[in-house]
């Protein structure tokens, strides 16, 4: 592969690690500085992550305004103020009046074109400095509203506390605002458990490698060229 020419490299994100670590990563490995990632996963995240090198970095733009689509898990009961498990429970809630009717029917109120307010935790930058930055200073700020598209948001299972559901969403859609927001909306409170892209546009998880794969694929073709 020529990475210097251009090549679109599809990886599996393990969990634990953010995009810029697989970004540093393979860039250290291929020996190429031109590396970028289209569309940040958070490290509790897994699934597609695309990467462009070399003169394809030019296309990131393209891919990162590409649908995706997501497998997730929330809980219902309870918060947290990343809105996922990196930071601990803060609130409890009884769900014991919600039914899985209740539950199938709330979808509706987050189809289609929607304002979203993204979570305090986020790589989104104010004043030239990443949210969660400010929101683990315990700063508070004022984070404005965003117009996003969820086409398709589908509850796959129920087993309380537990929902597992699938989202086909534009590029700016916060999962962990939809999975907040949705609790709030049933009078109650709910966290993202789990997330895991499975598709940005036409690129789909299934064809994509596991990082230490292509690591080794990478090696391995150094050293024959050595």
């Amino acid at each position: 592969m020529n990475f210097e020419e251009g090549v679109v490299i599809l990886i599996d994100k393990p969990l634990d690690w953010t995009s810029f670590d697989v970004v540093s990563k393979i860039r250290n490995t291929i020996r190429t500085k031109k590396v970028g990632h289209a569309g940040t996963l958070d490290p509790l995240a897994t699934g597609l992550l695309i990467l462009c090198t070399g003169k394809f970095t030019k296309k990131i733009d393209e891919y990162q305004a590409q649908e995706k689509e997501y497998q997730g898990e929330l809980v219902l009961g309870k918060t947290t103020p990343s809105c996922d498990l990196e930071t601990e429970v803060d609130k409890e809630f009884d769900i014991s009046a919600i039914t899985e009717e209740m539950v199938r029917q709330n979808v509706k109120q987050f189809t289609g074109v929607i304002q979203q307010i993204p979570p305090i935790y986020s790589a989104i930058k104010v004043d030239g400095v990443p949210l969660y930055k400010k929101a683990r200073k315990g700063e508070s700020v004022e984070i404005k509203s965003r117009e996003v598209t969820v086409s398709e948001f589908e509850i796959t299972e129920i087993k309380f506390p537990i929902v597992k559901f699938r989202v086909v969403c534009s590029k700016g859609t916060y999962i962990r605002s939809l999975v907040r927001d949705f609790g709030a909306a049933l009078n109650n409170g709910a966290y993202m458990s789990g997330l895991r892209r499975t598709r940005i546009g036409e690129f789909h998880v299934d064809t994509a490698e596991q990082l230490e794969n292509f690591l080794m694929k990478v090696r391995k073709s150094k050293e024959v060229e050595e």
